[in-house]
């Protein structure tokens, strides 16, 4: 439930900084101003307008900081009521004790998210807007950082709703004819309305197509590097990186546990993450090492297996073929500036083959691109029509509308139009949750929750 109280909250990250920012939104917006913040100017706070002064605590007078204060008098708001942003210093001390006067007029500390659910609930954004705000912040690759401002934008909401204008038409027309019982349902209605059910579906199918590329652009994917002992793989991950992180030595088994780290290939967010040496060993330690490397395969988005080109191929590395059967997988021969002995036996175990030689870097940007390309294909992350779904929340709510209307098109042949009209409420219910229309309460906590406080 919504209650149109006055909320107040930190929002900016915790600990010293330069600047500290402490948001308040509702009705008495206005009066804490007036009430911890003195401007130095007469004629008081102006809408839209910093004002230089200084906070002070109303019951005794005292000065707790020069600060900097904008009042955004509503709808012209991120939550479209009444907003007050005191900008203080950003010592923690500072701003707990300028939240603290806040609070004593009568605000309440705000619920994590609480100012973007106020800004959803007040139709300024629709859910998945709302949730890209969270995914700007979270960003941490340039192509989550383009796909959640596009989000933001409203591509993806607008594609919502040309689905939902789809299924309004189409309900419409049988409804039409459930108010009027003795019509039979025409050959020219019923036409439209297939129309219209089938230009909703061909949308919701194109939209579900793009849930792992839009997912993995979100999220980022996790690449595992594997092969036996010395083969190159943690002078890979180094070079990954750009910096020494893992040990390398002549001695096999060096590496024992599981190395990760993240970076960015041309925009995508990539967790590496560098096992143990695989082979036959007694060593206990190295044992446990190769037991959670081969735990790891089947969960990581890709794998690297790094192969010792200038050695002829092993039962170690015919363990790195059995180890990876079936997932997905490049080959990475390393040391190919050396002799070449190593030849792979016949059969397709990888999708593509790239040869470096890590020591130097030679071929590493290749194998950067092999990697992009295997989950970037439709579009680059900052083209302009980027549409694309990347919560399971989204997917999940297509899958169901695309349920109900294979129950609608399957129905046609009895023209039972009750239940035609109940396949396409379904349809529009579940579509309708994505961008807010028909999300309950439970729905909104679960997303909203998971909002920082303060934003």
């Amino acid at each position: 439930m919504y209650i149109r109280d006055t909320i107040a909250a930190v929002s900016t990250p915790p600990g010293n900084g330069g600047i500290g920012i402490i948001r308040v939104s509702g009705e008495q917006a206005a009066k804490v101003g007036d009430a911890v913040f003195k401007p130095v100017y007469d004629g008081g706070l102006v809408s839209h307008r910093f004002s230089f002064g200084t906070i002070h605590d109303p019951a005794t007078g005292e000065k707790v900081d020069e600060a900097m204060a904008v009042y955004m008098r509503a709808p012209r708001s991120y939550t479209r009521e009444d907003v007050l942003e005191l900008h203080c210093h950003g010592g923690w001390l500072v701003v707990e004790r300028v939240l603290a006067l806040v609070l004593a007029c009568g605000t309440r500390l705000a619920d994590p998210g609480e100012f973007t659910r106020r800004a959803f609930l007040n139709g300024r954004i629709d859910l998945v807007q709302a949730e890209a705000v969270m995914d700007i912040i979270a960003s941490k690759s340039e192509a989550a950082l383009q796909l959640a401002q596009k989000q933001r934008e409203g591509i993806l909401s607008r594609r919502i709703d040309d689905i939902r204008a789809s299924l309004l038409q189409a309900l419409a027309l049988v409804e039409a004819y459930i108010d009027f019982p003795d019509d039979d349902l025409g050959e020219t209605d019923l036409a439209a309305i297939l129309a219209s059910v089938g230009a909703a579906q061909s949308m919701i199918a194109a939209l579900l197509l793009t849930f792992e590329e839009g997912r993995i652009m979100r999220e980022g994917i996790s690449v595992l590097i594997v092969g036996k002992p010395n083969a190159g793989k943690s002078s890979l991950l180094n070079r990954l990186l750009d910096e020494n992180r893992a040990i390398v030595t002549h001695i096999p088994g060096t590496t024992r546990d599981i190395i990760e780290e993240t970076v960015n290939f041309e925009g995508l967010s990539v967790r590496l993450l560098d096992t143990a040496g695989i082979r036959h060993t007694e060593d206990l330690v190295e044992q446990e090492g190769i037991s959670r490397a081969l735990d790891k395969i089947p969960q990581a988005d890709l794998i690297l297996a790094v192969f010792d080109a200038s050695r002829e191929f092993s039962l170690e590395d015919q363990l790195i073929l059995d180890a990876v059967a079936g997932c997905k997988t490049i080959a990475v021969l390393n040391k190919t500036d050396l002799n070449q002995c190593f030849v792979m036996p016949d059969g397709e175990y990888f999708i593509d083959q790239v040869n470096i030689v890590a020591l130097s870097g030679d071929g590493v940007e290749l194998l950067k691109h092999a990697v992009c390309r295997q989950f970037l294909h439709s579009a680059a992350p900052d083209s302009r029509e980027l549409v694309a779904l990347s919560r399971a929340r989204h997917r999940d709510a297509l899958v169901s509308a695309e349920f109900h209307l294979k129950q609608f098109t399957g129905g046609l042949r009895d023209r039972n139009l009750e239940l035609l009209a109940l396949d396409l409420r379904g349809a529009l219910q579940a579509v309708g949750t994505v961008t807010g229309q028909a999300a309950t309460d439970e729905v909104l906590d679960l997303i909203f929750s998971s909002f920082c406080i303060g934003k």
